[in-house]
């Protein structure tokens, strides 16, 4: 299992569409991923669980990945969230 705290960096935080491309990026990895916030953990690959956290800019989540491509999904999730969801 690894994990890595990120924060939500862009203006209009976790909406549906940036929503979509952590689960359309997720999605492509063996490993399950999950994302907690403030107590709530959701799955990574849902994208009604991703949208539960409401997440505003300047939220932290913590992207939990575990499985046999674990290293590789983190990194891919992650990034997604360092490129501001492509917003801005």
């Amino acid at each position: 299992m690894v994990s890595q705290e990120v924060t939500i960096i862009n203006k209009l935080g976790l909406h549906a569409r940036p929503a979509a491309m952590l689960v359309k990026t997720a999605s492509k990895f063996a490993s399950d991923i999950y994302f907690k916030k403030d107590g709530l953990e959701v799955n990574g690959k849902s994208i009604m669980g991703v949208m539960m956290l409401a997440a505003e800019m300047g939220s932290k989540i913590l992207v939990v990945a575990k499985g046999p491509d674990e290293k590789e999904a983190l990194a891919a999730v992650t990034a997604v969230f360092a490129t501001k969801f492509g917003e801005e």
